[in-house]
């Protein structure tokens, strides 16, 4: 029986906590961006999660993102600047609730884990295949891309499959609206908007906040200009050598880096001093500093 999309976020839930279960056990650490990303390789996106919203985001990638604030009430997934982990509690929950259908019911009832379940355990090492020795010599030179490199071309590749036929859709839409309709001088495009955008890094106090990387406080917020839709903030910082990212909606469940990516690696700005504006585009991801 097909599933409904919110049966496979719970589904992609499980398998998040299943890909950092596994990275403790193996010792490889992956940001938040590579987890969700091998969740979706996992369990790939139908057709009406691969819609793509505001910004170009697939709805089952967003809706993966946002719900993943449903392992950290339960206490199994912590978020921070750094990344995300798995708390003990978490690495047993997938012991304790092994298949879909016993995880989801836990997870929507706030079931707790029994205090008895044990930590999950590593699976046997496999033998190493043997290699020819005319292969040897070449196989030693050549530097197999890391696994992290590995999920995220094949999502990347996966949401590309995905997407394809409805961005097509999409611009085929457009062009004919755009013909069909007169263009208006001084409009606006209207999008769906994060109730509030933070610039979070090390200059929070510099312009008057209690701490800095702390999307939570007014002095980080942002300004929608309606008429460009670009998030803005300006201020007058001192010289020198900045981080930040783009968090949403005062906290660090969705963020956005460098190129736009998401939880990815902080912006890096070099001021000269004086004045300086920060804009924010929704719908690109794109930031421009000046």
């Amino acid at each position: 029986m097909r599933k409904t999309a919110a049966e496979n976020t719970n589904i992609r839930l499980k398998a998040v906590l299943d890909v950092l279960a596994e990275g403790v056990l193996s010792g490889e650490s992956q940001n938040a961006g590579a987890v969700l990303a091998e969740a979706l390789v996992r369990v790939p996106l139908n057709a009406y999660e691969a819609e793509l919203l505001s910004g170009g985001i697939p709805r089952g990638h967003k809706s993966l993102t946002t719900a993943t604030a449903k392992l950290v009430k339960a206490g199994w997934l912590v978020k921070g600047r750094s990344g995300w982990t798995i708390t003990e509690d978490g690495q047993r929950a997938t012991v304790a609730f092994p298949d879909a259908a016993s995880f989801s019911a836990a997870l929507d009832a706030g079931t707790p884990v029994p205090a008895d379940t044990p930590l999950p355990v590593a699976a046997p090492a496999k033998p190493a295949a043997k290699k020819a020795p005319a292969k040897v010599a070449a196989a030693k030179d050549e530097k197999a891309p890391s696994k992290a490199a590995k999920v995220v071309d094949k999502a990347a590749k996966l949401i590309e499959d995905a997407v394809a036929p409805v961005a097509k859709a999409v611009r085929k839409k457009a062009e004919a609206d755009a013909e069909a309709e007169a263009p208006v001088e001084n409009s606006a495009e209207t999008i769906d908007q994060p109730a509030a955008v933070a610039v979070a890094g090390d200059f929070n106090t510099l312009l008057g906040a209690p701490e800095n990387w702390a999307p939570q406080y007014d002095e980080a917020q942002m300004k929608l200009d309606e008429l460009d839709q670009l998030w803005k903030l300006s201020a007058e910082i001192p010289a020198g050598y900045y981080n930040f990212k783009i968090a949403l909606n005062r906290s660090w469940d969705e963020n956005y880096g460098a190129f736009g990516a998401f939880d990815g690696a902080n912006h890096e700005l070099h001021h000269s001093g004086g004045q300086l504006t920060i804009r924010y585009d929704h719908r690109t991801r794109d930031i421009t500093v000046n």
